[in-house]
């Protein structure tokens, strides 16, 4: 499923109007990657937990010339998922 089929598929479940669906899922997004951007995390109760990770610096082989190089250090988004949604797709 992609963005605009999300959409579609908020709009008939909410019997909402397609643009009011669209403003709907953009601002969700908007706020979830605000709050990570910000260091916090989001918790949607039966569905699960967005946050930020720390990614360690390591080594690493550049491929096509073999070379060792050095990753710097980053921040990763992650998604843990909730017993709800893990139980519904099992």
């Amino acid at each position: 499923m992609n963005k605009s089929e999300l959409i579609d598929a908020v709009a008939s479940s909410a019997d909402l109007p397609k643009a009011a669906a669209a403003r709907a899922v953009d601002s969700i997004v908007d706020v979830i990657s605000d709050t990570l951007r910000q260091g916090d995390q989001v918790t949607i109760v039966g569905f699960g937990t967005f946050l930020v990770r720390e990614r360690d610096a390591r080594s690493g082989r550049n491929p096509r010339t073999g070379d060792t190089i050095q990753i710097p250090a980053s921040k990763v988004p992650s998604f843990k998922a909730g017993k709800a949604l893990k139980d519904a797709v099992n």
